[in-house]
């Protein structure tokens, strides 16, 4: 490799532009799919983990 690939090849490792909006979007989007497609599942783990709260704090409680 000559030197002119060497500093191109430096200057790409080093660019540091960030995620753009369409890749953000994406990432939402895909979030939200999942939130769907799991819907009934994360319902029922979350009422099961209030369930739990709910019941070790009334024994703290007493």
């Amino acid at each position: 490799m000559n030197k002119n690939n060497l500093k191109g090849f430096k200057e790409f490792l080093v660019e540091d532009e960030g995620m753009g909006t369409v890749e953000i979007i994406l990432i939402i989007v895909v979030l939200i799919g999942l939130v769907i497609i799991f819907k009934n599942q994360l319902r029922s783990l979350v009422e099961s983990v209030f369930e739990k709260i709910t019941s070790d704090s009334n024994t703290v409680m007493s």
